[in-house]
C-alpha cells in the first residue's frame, strides 16, 4: 500500500501569496541598501538629507524627494499634472472642482498616480498614499533602495535608453510628417478627384459631341448618297436627252431635205395651178377640137370616139394629179405644224438641258464642299478622339497611381488609427485609474481630515 502524505489545509491562493511574499523578501534582501548609502545618494542628487531624516522622515521632505525622482525619471511633477487634474476635477465636480478638491490636494493625487507607475516599474508593487503622507523608516529604506538601484541601472543603460528615446522622437516626427503628407495627399487626391470629375464631364460632353457629329456625318453621308444617286440619274437623263436631241436633229435635217425637195411645188398657189391647168385644158380642147375638126374630115367616126376616150383619160389623170397635189399639200402643212411643235419642244428641251447642266454644276460644287467639310470633320473627330484617348490613358495611369498610394496611405492610416485607439484606450484607462485614485485619495483625505479633527478635539479636551 503506497504512502499518502497529508495534504496542506491552506487554500492554494494563500500558499501562492506566501510563496510570492517569500520571493519578494528574498529580492528585497538583495536590493536593500544601507542607510548611509541611501543618504549619500540623495545628497549627491543635490537634496540635503541626513540619516536622522531617514530614520524620522518628514512628509514634506519625502514628498519633495519623490517629486525630484518623478521629474528625473518621468519628467513629471505636481506642476505638470495640474492641467490634467484640473480637467478631471471639472469633469467630476463641475464648477465646484476648486472648492471640493483644492489644487494642492488634487495635484498631489495626480502625482501620486504617476508615482505609482514609476514604483511598479522600479519593483515596488505595494506603494500607497501613506508612503507620502505618513512615511516610515522601513518603507522609505525599501522604496529608496529600489529607486536608487533603478536609477543606477538606468544610468548603466543610458545609451540604449537615449537611442530608444531618439528613435521614439524620430518615429513621432516621422508620424507627424506622414500625417502632414497624408493631409497633403488627401487634399491633392480631392483636387485630382475634382479634376477627374471635371474631365469626365468634358469627356462626356466630347463623347456626346462626337455622337452628334457621327449622326450628322451619317446624315451627310446619306445626303451624299442621295445627291450621288440624283447626279447619276441626271447623267442618265442627260444621256437620254442628248440621244433624243441627236435623233430630233437628224429628223429635222431629214425634214429640211424633204421640204427642200417639195418647196418648188409649193411656191405656186393651188388656184394659179388650177387656172393654168384650166387654160391648158382649154387650149388643149381647142387644139383637140381643131384637130378633131381636121380629123373628122380625115377619119371616121371611130377616130372621134378614140379622141374623146383619150381626152377623158387625160382629164382623169389631171384630176388624179390635182388630188395627189392636194394631199401632198395637206401633208406638207401637217409636217410644218409638227416641225414648229418639235422646234418649240426642242427649244424647251435645250433650256431644260442647260438648267440640268447648271443644276449639275451647282450640285457638284456643293458635293465638293460637303466632301471637304466631311473630311475636315472626320480629321477633327479623329484628332479629338486620339487626344481624348491619350487623356484617358493619362488619367487612368494617374488614377492607378493614386489608388496605390491611397491604399498604402490607407494602410498607414489604419495602423495609426489602431495605435491612436490603443493610446486613447490607455489614456482612458489611465484617466479612469486617476479618477479612481483621486476618489480613493479624496476618501483618504476625508478620513485623514476626520482623524485630524478628532485628534485636535482630543488634544483640546486633554488641554
Amino acid at each position: 500500500m503506497a504512502y499518502n502524505p497529508r495534504m496542506s489545509i491552506l487554500p492554494p491562493a494563500q500558499s501562492q501569496s506566501r510563496t510570492r511574499k517569500k520571493e519578494e523578501e528574498a529580492a528585497y534582501a538583495n536590493m536593500r541598501l544601507p542607510d548611509r548609502e541611501i543618504v549619500g545618494c540623495i545628497n549627491e542628487l543635490g537634496i540635503p538629507f541626513t540619516t536622522a531624516d531617514l530614520q524620522k522622515p518628514n512628509p514634506i521632505q519625502v514628498q519633495m524627494i519623490f517629486e525630484w525622482f518623478g521629474e528625473l525619471l518621468m519628467d513629471k511633477t505636481r506642476t505638470t499634472v495640474d492641467p490634467a487634474m484640473r480637467a478631471a476635477a471639472e469633469d467630476v465636480c463641475g464648477d465646484l472642482g476648486d472648492t471640493l478638491m483644492p489644487a494642492d490636494t488634487r495635484n498631489l493625487m495626480g502625482f501620486f498616480a504617476s508615482l505609482c507607475t514609476l514604483m511598479r516599474d522600479c519593483g515596488v508593487n505595494d506603494f500607497n498614499f501613506m508612503d507620502l503622507y505618513k512615511p516610515t523608516h522601513d518603507r522609505l529604506v525599501k522604496i529608496f533602495s529600489y529607486v536608487i538601484n533603478f536609477v543606477r541601472f538606468r544610468e548603466s543603460q543610458m545609451g540604449i535608453i537615449t537611442e530608444h528615446c531618439n528613435r521614439a522622437d524620430g518615429t513621432k516626427q516621422r508620424i507627424e510628417q506622414l500625417y502632414v503628407e497624408n493631409q497633403n495627399m488627401e487634399a491633392q487626391l480631392d483636387e485630382m478627384h475634382a479634376v477627374r470629375r471635371e474631365m469626365e464631364v468634358r469627356v462626356a460632353e466630347k463623347a456626346k459631341r462626337n455622337e452628334e457629329l457621327k449622326k450628322r456625318l451619317i446624315e451627310l453621308r446619306k445626303n451624299q448618297e442621295k445627291v450621288a444617286q440624283r447626279w447619276e440619274e441626271a447623267k442618265t437623263r442627260k444621256g437620254e436627252l442628248a440621244a433624243e436631241l441627236e435623233e430630233k436633229t437628224a429628223m429635222k435635217i431629214a425634214l429640211k431635205q424633204e421640204s427642200a425637195k417639195l418647196r418648188p411645188y409649193v411656191t405656186q398657189s393651188p388656184s394659179a395651178l388650177q387656172a393654168s391647168l384650166t387654160e391648158l385644158t382649154n387650149t388643149l380642147n381647142q387644139d383637140k377640137a381643131h384637130i378633131d375638126s381636121l380629123d373628122r374630115r380625115a377619119r371616121a367616126l371611130q377616130t372621134s370616139s378614140d379622141s374623146f376616150a383619150v381626152v377623158s383619160t387625160d382629164v382623169a389623170s389631171c384630176i388624179k394629179l390635182l388630188d395627189e397635189i392636194g394631199v401632198e399639200l395637206a401633208k406638207e402643212e401637217e409636217e410644218n405644224a409638227k416641225n414648229a411643235k418639235q422646234r418649240d419642244a426642242l427649244t424647251e428641251r435645250g433650256a431644260n438641258v442647260r438648267e440640268v447642266e447648271m443644276t449639275e454644276g451647282l450640285l457638284q460644287r456643293q458635293l465638293a464642299k460637303w466632301q471637304e467639310r466631311t473630311e475636315t470633320l472626320r480629321a477633327q473627330s479623329k484628332e479629338k478622339a486620339q487626344k481624348a484617348k491619350e487623356s484617358m490613358e493619362e488619367l487612368r495611369a494617374v488614377h492607378k497611381k493614386l489608388t496605390e498610394e491611397r491604399s498604402e496611405k490607407g494602410k498607414d492610416i489604419e495602423r495609426r488609427r489602431v495605435r491612436i485607439e490603443q493610446t486613447e484606450k490607455k489614456m482612458l484607462d489611465l484617466k479612469e485609474n486617476i479618477e479612481n485614485e483621486v476618489h480613493a485619495a479624496y476618501d483618504e483625505y476625508l478620513k485623514m481630515e476626520a482623524h485630524i479633527k478628532l485628534y485636535i478635539t482630543e488634544m483640546e479636551q486633554a488641554l
